[in-house]
This record gives C-alpha cells, structure tokens and sequence, in this order.
C-alpha cells in the first residue's frame, strides 16, 4: 500500500509541473488547468479501484505554487548564479523548480530528501544534461537553508 501511496504521489508531482508549464506558458488560469487535468487527464476512478494520481496532493502544490510564487520565486532566484534570471531558466525547469521550493517550505510532513529526489528524477524525466544536477543542487542548497534541524546543521553552519 505504501508503495501504491508513492507512485500516486510521483504521478501528483509530475502533474503539477505539467500543469504549472502550462499556466506559465498558456497563461491558464488555475482553476481551469486544475478542473482540466483532475477531470480529463487523470485516469477515471470508481471506488472499486482507486486513482492512479493523489488529485488532493496535486491540487495543493498546484495551488500552493500559486498563493506562495513570488516568495518562492526570490529563493529561487536567491540560488540562482548572477549570470541567470528567473525568467531565463527553461519553464520546465522553472515549474520543477517552483513545485519542490513550495513541498520543502510548506510540506514538513515530507522528508526534504524525499522532496528533491522526486524533483531530480522529473528533471531526468525531461532533461538529458546538466538540469538534473541544477535541480539537486539547488533545491538542496535550499532544502539546508529552510529545513536545516532535519540535516542537523544548527546555527551559522548553513
């Protein structure tokens, strides 16, 4: 059942940063993309047989992306290089990048290495290079600064 749990989780991930490069790129409004994906592009459910995507979980980085974007846009850009911007990132990467920084500072009740290991593995999803390891990097830079009691770093060590 654990493992069921998961795999619904990783399918709510990915979702949701399909939806997020939709609503960036299409400027979508959310409610739209949401009702679009939890009715048309999830698999149908009847209660013999449950969903193969966690929608509840979906909905909330969806939204949480959404309600926290610009706070979660200036970490981002915090761990950006100075020769980047936000707004020069790949969209994927940008989505990927927006959903794992709303889990690491809004979801304590996921472990922060669960969070950018589903991330890292969504970039090798749709990058072969250097992305993947960007996304690693990154979001455990940020991980570390946010969660640091559960790295065991403690005061100036961050």
């Amino acid at each position: 059942m654990e493992n069921n749990h998961h795999k619904r989780r990783s399918r709510a991930r990915m979702a949701a940063v399909q939806a997020l490069y939709q609503m960036d790129v299409g400027g979508t409004p959310i409610n739209s993309v949401i009702s679009e994906f939890i009715d048309f592009r999830f698999p149908s459910t009847d209660d013999e047989k449950p969903s193969k995507v966690d929608a509840n979980f979906f909905e909330d980085i969806v939204k949480g992306v959404v309600q926290f974007q610009s706070n979660i846009d200036k970490d981002i850009a915090e761990h950006l290089s100075e020769k980047w911007s936000l707004k020069r990132l790949d969209m994927t990467l940008r989505a990927i990048m927006r959903a794992g920084c709303y889990e690491i500072s809004r979801r304590p009740d996921i472990p922060a290495l669960v969070i950018i290991d589903e991330y890292v593995s969504i970039a090798a999803d749709f990058f072969e290079q250097s992305e993947p390891a960007f996304v690693n990097g990154a979001l455990d830079a940020y991980a570390k600064k946010i969660r640091a009691a559960e790295f065991g770093l403690t005061g100036s060590a961050v």
